[in-house]
């Protein structure tokens, strides 16, 4: 038989009626022939909670009690749509991740999956039974404490384990019917896609996209896992399809550009008069890299004498202030003349794999936005997008321009 895995968020599993309504979900796979394996999040707001207590028990807690703690939200949702599948019939059991088990790295509160044992969920799709997994977690081998895989680990946990068991697709299930061309309440006209690549939604996924997490997007790309975005709010009688994530050679001749994504999660800094000199970027770069902080767009420009450079990149808005303080301290070293910093930016993006075969996609971009008087900061670009950095006013003007620009406002 088939396998299927099935992924529910907090909201599609906020309360006891909201999983009842799961569990037609499920007995409707189940009626169409699917071995079924389920993966939950905790309740909507229970892992905040369970957070907050922690915090609340002690400021400075220790990691692994840590995860003991927040890991039971998805045990709570397990058992009880176990509880709710077995009362219309369908014969079910719920699974903590160490049981399984999934083995992950022992990085508490951010562990990494390294490796999943599917014999004992083989047992029970034998036995008939649809399986109902806490996801979020996982399992340290060595100490054996439970850990878990950071916000959004859910959806790594299905992927992966549709991986390991070899399902025919991975099902995630959230308050949206998939992934649209931009977020709607900037744009009412962006559209619903049907498919697209996984290259596509990777980008799109850390570039400012909330529909599903970056790892569990390079999990689906690694093992080919395609991997579908639905909504538990439809009608379980009458479910829409959603967005089929896939190979690019599944998806049919497309429009150069997917998708708009924008990131307002951005703060840029600006070192006026630095040294050039050999050297110089890895004495920027690297106590920054040391200080775990990640820095995305650069730009350089070099006086006319070529005395002097001034620096300008990007950083985190979380991590600006601490940023700051790591270079002050490494002035003596840089010989940078003045600092200077911005939070009120945002970072917009324009993704597609048509750009590969196109010449002039990202020129044109820019000339619309002058157009209507937006400055950019900073540009990159890759194979299959670029990104603007602007003044965070102009974000819904820039965002409406380029998907209009690109024809995705078009049926």
């Amino acid at each position: 038989m088939p396998r299927l895995v099935m992924k529910f968020g907090g909201t599609s599993v906020a309360n006891v009626e909201r999983i009842r309504n799961v569990a037609a979900h499920v007995a409707r796979e189940v009626a169409a022939g699917y071995e079924v394996a389920i993966v939950v999040s905790a309740m909507s707001g229970k892992t905040n909670e369970l957070v907050a207590w922690v915090k609340d028990a002690a400021p400075l807690y220790d990691e692994a009690e840590y995860d003991a703690v927040v890991a039971s939200g998805e045990l709570v949702t397990a058992g009880l749509l176990a509880i709710a599948l077995r009362k219309a019939g369908i014969a079910a059991r719920s699974w903590q991740g160490w049981q399984i088990p999934i083995l992950t790295s022992d990085a508490h509160g951010s562990a990494r999956i390294e490796g999943i044992d599917g014999a004992r969920l083989d047992a029970g799709f034998a036995r008939g039974e649809v399986a109902v997994i806490a996801g979020f977690q996982g399992i340290h081998e060595a100490t054996g404490r439970v850990t878990t895989l950071g916000r959004g680990g859910s959806d790594t946990s299905a992927v992966a384990i549709a991986a390991a068991i070899g399902a025919e697709r991975c099902d995630i299930y959230t308050d949206v019917d998939g992934v649209y061309t931009t977020d709607p309440r900037v744009v009412p006209k962006a559209r619903r896609m049907e498919r697209v690549t996984f290259e596509e939604m990777l980008e799109m996924a850390s570039l400012g996209a909330k529909v599903l997490q970056v790892r569990s997007v390079e999990l689906a790309m690694v093992h080919r896992v395609p991997t579908t975005v639905r909504s538990s709010f439809d009608p379980p009688d009458n479910a829409r399809p959603g967005t089929l994530i896939c190979d690019e050679d599944e998806t049919m001749e497309q429009q150069i550009i997917t998708g708009i994504a924008f990131s307002k999660d951005e703060a840029q800094i600006t070192l006026r008069g630095v040294k050039d000199s050999p050297g110089i970027a890895a004495a920027i770069f690297g106590p920054l890299a040391d200080a775990n902080i990640n820095v995305d767009m650069i730009i350089q420009t070099v006086s006319g004498d070529q005395s002097t450079t001034d620096m300008t990149f990007t950083v985190p808005s979380a991590d600006y202030d601490r940023a700051r303080t790591v270079l002050d301290a490494q002035s003596g070293a840089i010989e940078f003349a003045q600092i200077e910093g911005a939070t009120d930016v945002v970072k917009v993006s324009a993704i597609g794999v048509g750009m590969r075969s196109h010449a002039g996609v990202a020129a044109k971009a820019f000339r619309a936005l002058a157009e209507k008087g937006i400055n950019i900061r900073a540009i990159t670009t890759s194979e299959i997008k670029f990104s603007v950095l602007i003044d965070s006013a102009y974000t819904e003007l820039a965002v409406r321009t380029l998907h209009s620009l690109y024809g995705l406002d078009q049926a």
